[in-house]
């Protein structure tokens, strides 16, 4: 089933209003581009009962209606919490980028990856930047998180985008030979390590920051947590 999302598009000639259809939603899992690095983590991961992926990178595939540009996000239980990612879209004029949130259910994710991510809504920036205006600096751009907790905004997750694999990476090594997304497709591209622990807030609020354009995506979202009724 497509998903429609009304997105406001930053380009060189202004910004503009723009219907999006996404039919395709992908998680890219375990990008980072440090090997060593990366299979740490996931021997740590494997320490509380993550399983090993498959393959490094995978690609999740889930339904294209967990994309949400909402702002307050219902889940199931107190177990998940956000992750930021940039987030890759693949329109009929070119790709966008926009920033957002693998929020995922860390309590399922112990047993089963692909379950844990179509658990939750995947929060998107509505306002978006077209990819080529930022592809020649892309390595320059940087992402950061807050968790909010108790009133304060504490600094989640920070770094550069060249923690993970570069775009044309990941999305050759998803569809080979290819270095854009089609028309219609979705991707998440990875994320970085938290600081202190992985843990649920009532806010998540991430940013994607370009030095070189002096500009920034922003998105936030509340969560809001249902009973589990057994």
């Amino acid at each position: 089933m497509a998903n429609t999302l009304r997105l406001r598009v930053h380009g060189k000639s202004g910004i503009s209003e723009e219907t999006v259809t996404v039919n395709d939603l992908v998680i890219a899992g375990w990008t980072g581009r440090n090997v060593e690095a990366l299979e740490k983590h996931i021997r740590e991961l494997e320490e509380i009962g993550v399983p090993r992926p498959s393959t490094v990178p995978c690609f999740y595939r889930l339904a294209a209606s967990c994309l949400t540009t909402d702002e307050d996000l219902q889940v199931l239980g107190p177990d998940s919490s956000g992750e930021i990612e940039f987030v890759l879209i693949g329109t009929p004029a070119g790709m966008l980028i926009g920033i957002g949130s693998d929020h995922t259910d860390r309590k399922v994710e112990t047993y089963s990856v692909p379950v844990s991510k179509q658990m939750c809504p995947k929060p998107v920036s509505r306002d978006v930047w077209r990819y080529a205006d930022i592809a020649p600096h892309f390595d320059r751009l940087t992402l950061r998180s807050w968790a909010v907790e108790d009133g304060a905004r504490n600094v989640y997750q920070e770094g550069p985008v060249t923690t993970m694999r570069a775009p044309e990476d990941l999305i050759g090594r998803y569809l080979a030979g290819k270095t854009a997304l089609p028309a219609g497709t979705a991707m998440y591209c990875g994320t970085l390590a938290v600081h202190g622990k992985l843990r649920a807030a009532p806010r998540f609020e991430v940013e994607l920051a370009d030095p070189v354009l002096g500009r920034s995506l922003r998105h936030g979202y509340s969560v809001r947590t249902l009973p589990i009724v057994t």
